[in-house]
């Protein structure tokens, strides 16, 4: 039975050893000075020539370091997912500011890893979560959230990257035992959350130090998040179509240890 079914440029030179290659400056004598003064002279021009040459030379570093910064590199290209779930597809993105985090989900998505698994924990009005490996064929009433892979991942928190509603983040253990807050090797959660108003904001803000930007705030306001979570968590992407089926999966009938009673199953695929 479906759990949800009730809810509604320019060319590069050869290059040689030297990089720049060699300048020659030939000893003349110049007509009209006498052998000392062609010295002075050809002292002067090749001070003068040497500054000049300098100058190219650093502009031309310069124009070499701006073009590294524009070309795209390969792993600039944005990740694309999809969840499948009973309740239905949701599409995401997954952020390259977080390159751990989008690596092992993507080799985890690729190896088949997800498919089969549960929405574990889900809580209305704040998140779904999943991920958990032992929850495949679980039996119902198992305690689940303590599975993973066997590894973590290191902490890629970003202070750009906060938890607005569809934000695809990274589950861990407790500060108390995980004092560097590095992430479960496999189990995220994907937020839904609240509205927030501006004196709400700001007073989280005034608690926690972390410093909301006007657009951050804007979209507090008006699709909502958990900005409590702000520079806990790391946030590696985030669902760009489907909330609606956060909303869905979040209102199933639960359990005390908030795991749906009916089982929400996904598949993850990577989209490419």
């Amino acid at each position: 039975m479906n759990p949800c079914a009730a809810v509604v440029s320019w060319k590069k030179p050869e290059t040689r050893p030297e990089v720049y290659g060699e300048i020659h400056i030939f000893s003349v004598f110049l007509p009209g000075f006498s052998s000392g003064e062609a010295g002075h002279h050809y002292n002067q021009l090749k001070f003068k020539t040497m500054k000049r040459v300098s100058f190219l030379l650093f502009i031309f570093a310069i124009f070499i370091n701006l073009s590294a910064m524009t070309q795209t590199k390969p792993d600039q290209k944005i990740v694309k997912f999809v969840i499948h779930t009973d309740c239905g597809d949701m599409k995401g993105i997954l952020y390259n500011q977080t390159p751990q985090h989008r690596d092992n989900f993507v080799k985890l998505a690729k190896q088949g890893y997800f498919d089969g698994l549960l929405f574990h924990r889900v809580i209305n009005g704040f998140m779904i979560q999943g991920g958990d490996p032992n929850s495949k064929n679980a039996k119902p009433g198992q305690r689940l959230g303590n599975g993973g892979p066997g590894y973590t991942v290191p902490a890629e928190i970003n202070p750009q990257l906060f938890h607005k509603k569809g934000a695809l983040s990274a589950a861990r253990q407790g500060d108390d035992v995980n004092p560097q807050k590095a992430s479960s090797g496999s189990q995220f959660y994907i937020v839904q959350g609240k509205a927030q108003n501006g004196s709400q904001m700001d007073a989280l803000s005034a608690r926690s130090g972390f410093k909301y930007t006007p657009e951050m705030k804007k979209v507090y306001e008006t699709i909502g998040g958990t900005p409590f979570l702000d520079g806990q968590y790391t946030v590696f992407g985030e669902i760009t179509d489907g909330l609606d089926i956060i909303d869905k999966i979040a209102a199933v009938e639960k359990d005390q240890s908030d795991r749906p009673v009916k089982d929400v199953k996904m598949t993850v695929k990577i989209l490419e």
